[in-house]
């Protein structure tokens, strides 16, 4: 939860509420409260750390599909770009193993007898855009499909209100930004997504 201004409890109720909404059964809900990783959008967690996590949960709940930020983290939140930077950590760690185990294997050193658990999992990455395209809503739904990426997802008006009732459950994160966000953010509406 990362417990920013002592909201921790509030904020993990808001989150289960938010993700009941969305279909998202609270016991596919994992919050991970750690002193390292202090919800804070000037503090960049440690890669390590946060890609061990990542990592286990991977492993644990058999993920095959990541979704997270890109590098600009959609708003620049610090706690965002250390997600995109940890998972991207994972990838180029798994294709340094995967490169060594394919060289030992044409070699003839070695044969290929471990596959990471995690080996057959993709990761996409939301794109993060400027201020305007930011703040345009619907209209860059016609941008989004003339640039190039890996997935667009156009929600229909049943999904944009289902989106916004879940983002309302975040009552102790609605400030000013985030209630204009509600009105005219395209993320409401569209999402461009690359490949890792």
């Amino acid at each position: 939860s990362g417990n920013y201004y002592n909201q921790g409890e509030i904020r993990k109720k808001e989150l289960e509420q938010s993700c009941c909404v969305l279909g998202i059964p609270a016991s596919d809900v994992t919050v991970i409260d750690h002193r390292d990783l202090p919800d804070d959008p000037a503090v960049e967690w440690d890669t390590q750390l946060l890609a061990t996590l990542i990592l286990k949960h991977i492993e644990a709940k058999n993920i095959n599909l990541v979704v997270t930020f890109d590098a600009g983290g959609v708003s620049g939140h610090a706690n965002h770009i250390s997600l995109y930077t940890a998972v991207r950590y994972n990838v180029c760690t798994l294709l340094n193993v995967c490169t060594l185990l394919n060289v030992c294997t044409l070699l003839n050193v070695c044969t290929l007898l471990w596959v990471p658990p995690w080996a057959g999992c993709r990761v996409l990455v939301l794109e993060s855009v400027n201020l305007c395209r930011k703040y345009i809503s619907f209209l860059d739904v016609l941008i989004s499909c003339l640039l190039p990426r890996d997935a667009l997802f156009i929600l229909t008006e049943e999904e944009t209100e289902q989106a916004k009732r879940a983002m309302r459950c975040h009552r102790s994160q609605l400030l000013w930004f985030r209630r204009l966000y509600l009105l005219c953010s395209r993320y409401l509406v569209v999402n461009s997504l690359r490949l890792l």
